[in-house]
């Protein structure tokens, strides 16, 4: 099925989708399970599709949509890397193409990773793409260019 999505600033990626109850469903390959393809899910899914072809990060080193508890508060944050002793590496968050990318969504991640400690992050809507790295005596770095997982796992 072709996609009546929105092309995004990823590669255009072969996905699993079809249409149930007038909704349109993608085919989760992390989760193993057919999701409604809302705009934040495809974004989602295109993200994880680049993290696995692109940048090279192993498929079993990704979880999707975990819980986590700040100020007795159930929050769920979209994405994260893990490294190879299964550490965080990479917080990731996810938004719908019409939502900017603003200090907000920012807030929001520095927020998830006061629990997490993930060295890395990338936020993300499908049209801007930001990847950097947090240091607690250094600030936050943005990238340039994206990493790959090994340049990631060289590098720190």
């Amino acid at each position: 099925m072709n996609s009546p999505l929105l092309q995004l600033c990823f590669p255009e990626y072969d996905f699993r989708l079809k249409k149930a109850d007038e909704k349109i469903y993608i085919f989760d390959e992390i989760r193993t399970k057919w999701i409604v393809c809302t705009p934040e899910e495809w974004v989602r899914q295109n993200l994880i599709k680049f993290l696995i072809s692109e940048l090279k990060i192993p498929q079993t080193l990704i979880a999707l949509e975990k819980q986590i508890i700040l100020a007795n508060r159930h929050l769920r944050f979209d994405a994260i890397v893990y490294d190879r002793n299964i550490k965080p590496l990479i917080l990731i968050e996810c938004k719908a193409p019409q939502v900017n990318i603003a200090q907000k969504v920012f807030d929001q991640i520095w927020n998830y990773n006061y629990e997490i400690s993930a060295p890395y992050f990338i936020v993300t809507n499908g049209i801007t793409f930001v990847m950097g790295k947090c240091d607690k005596e250094k600030g936050v770095k943005f990238f340039e260019q994206t990493k790959t997982f090994e340049e990631i796992m060289i590098n720190d």
